[in-house]
């Protein structure tokens, strides 16, 4: 921490905030403004839908895997040295995807190396501002700037891609991320990195494989469900010239989860091994017996996956049933850009009032009346209006859990855990988001139901979810769900 004296002054303080959540923006941006131009860019480059929700998927997936290797080379290398070398891989990324002409490369510049580039940038975001303002009036304010370029990231990325999809071409999106991290980048040089204090933590190779290998097995497996199939194979599952599962036979989803949990059960046993040893592990076993912060994982987890996979199913909805361009579309989903904003607005006034576990309920109780609006009132040749409640309901309850999973989180762990255990908060943030897109379209893709009923089936496993959500909320210790301190209140990352 730094001393009173060495904090920024007010009138340094925007310069310092701005590049950071600027770069949280684009970071969110890039996870949900593809969504609006699936079928534009499958068409362009000569691939299909389910192309390019893996391609979406994949993306997420890898900032899920790698954001807790990320937090802890942001230890070893420096926060702002690792915030610069985020920049620089992600923008390269962004410049090779609006070069692409087909999904490998698409692939390589969107869902790798944006991918990878994220982990590493989005995690010193926060431990900067925790480390440059140590009074928590300002670190909350700071948080709460941050926390809404999140939210506007994440909400407006369908109406602001849908927009430059028509109005340019879906290339110039990811030409609008790389002049964003150029500017990024520039604004980031007046940033003053305060030195670490002792030496630097050693970095668990062995537990960033094995972690990262597992959760990538886990979501691969669920997205093999739109070819595949839930329970029995529709076609057969086979390795170069090999059937190893017949079709008919179980779906191949079940061995690819069954890999992932076998790796994730081999890096418990590993990290658990090398604190033993006295080593420094990736993340400590203690932080995951924590009983409240394990249940607000898992509202944070659920929260990000019905976002994102309600935004799935209705942008799909709004392209394939309705005919709608990238525009009209991103436009249909601005209800919830602005219930979104406006719930995230006025979350720290309602933290003050009432406990994060109250407001964790109320915004899944909102969410699941919204999806439910959508159900009842939407259909494929209703008026526009009807979308709307709906989907500023969705949009509202979000955004009022936008910060307050992390809050329970934080909060169950001193300011020593703080830095692990916000490299796992925000990985499963990430987690949730690859999760929603790969289960939503999975039951899509599958065409269980005739007509355009799937895409109410895929939002009703949504509002499901939503309520499984809702009830961990209610098994959150009261005692230990109220406000958390400025201090660890930090906002979820998508």
């Amino acid at each position: 921490m730094t001393s009173a004296a060495a904090r920024p002054a007010v009138a340094a303080a925007g310069s310092v905030v701005l590049p950071l959540a600027l770069a949280q923006f684009v970071c969110s941006y890039a996870g949900s403004n593809m969504n609006v131009a699936i079928t534009t860019i499958a068409d362009d480059i000569g691939t299909t839908v389910v192309g390019m929700q893996t391609t979406i998927t994949l993306f997420t997936l890898t900032m899920a895997s790698l954001m807790i290797p990320g937090s802890k080379l942001t230890d070893i290398w420096g926060r702002k040295v690792c915030f610069m070398w985020g920049l620089a891989v992600y923008g390269t990324g962004a410049l090779l995807a609006s070069l692409a002409q087909g999904l490998p490369l698409m692939i390589f510049g969107y869902s790798l190396l944006e991918g990878v580039g994220s982990a590493l940038l989005v995690p010193p975001i926060y431990i900067l501002i925790t480390v440059l303002f140590t009074d928590t009036k300002s670190r909350a304010k700071y948080f709460g700037m941050v926390s809404g370029a999140a939210g506007l990231g994440a909400a407006a990325g369908p109406l602001i891609g849908g927009l430059i999809t028509s109005a340019i071409s879906w290339r110039a999106s990811f030409i609008l991320q790389v002049l964003i991290v150029g500017v990024v980048a520039l604004l980031a040089r007046k940033i003053d990195d305060p030195p670490r204090v002792g030496a630097a933590p050693h970095f668990d190779l062995v537990g960033a494989i094995l972690s990262a290998a597992g959760m990538f097995f886990v979501v691969f497996g669920i997205l093999q469900s739109s070819t595949y199939g839930w329970f029995t194979s529709r076609q057969d599952f086979t390795i170069g010239s090999t059937v190893i599962i017949p079709k008919g036979g179980i779906s191949p989803v079940w061995l690819f989860i069954a890999i992932g949990a076998i790796f994730l059960a081999w890096f418990f046993l590993h990290i658990r091994s090398t604190e033993k040893k006295g080593h420094d592990p990736l993340v400590s076993i203690r932080l995951f017996r924590n009983r409240t912060s394990n249940l607000g994982l898992t509202t944070q987890t659920i929260q990000w996956l019905t976002m994102q996979g309600s935004f799935f199913v209705i942008s799909v909805f709004m392209q394939q049933v309705r005919h709608y361009s990238a525009i009209q579309t991103g436009l249909m989903l601005t209800p919830t850009t602005v219930g979104v904003l406006l719930s995230a607005a006025a979350a720290e006034r309602l933290a003050k009032r009432r406990s994060q576990r109250f407001l964790i309920r109320r915004g899944f109780g909102v969410t699941i009346i919204g999806l439910l609006l959508v159900l009842a009132l939407g259909r494929a040749n209703s008026a526009v209006w009807t979308f709307v409640p709906g989907l500023f309901l969705v949009g509202a309850g979000i955004g009022v859990m936008l910060t307050s999973s992390v809050n329970v989180v934080q909060s169950a762990f001193p300011e020593k855990d703080q830095g692990d255990i916000s490299g796992v908060s925000r990985s499963v943030s990430n987690l949730g988001s690859s999760l929603g897109v790969a289960l939503a379209g999975s039951v899509l893709a599958a065409e269980v139901l005739p007509g355009n009923r799937d895409f109410a089936l895929s939002l009703i496993i949504m509002t499901v979810i939503a309520m499984i959500g809702f009830v961990t909320a209610i098994l959150i210790p009261k005692g230990h769900a109220s406000a958390a301190p400025a201090e660890s209140a930090q906002p979820a990352t998508p």
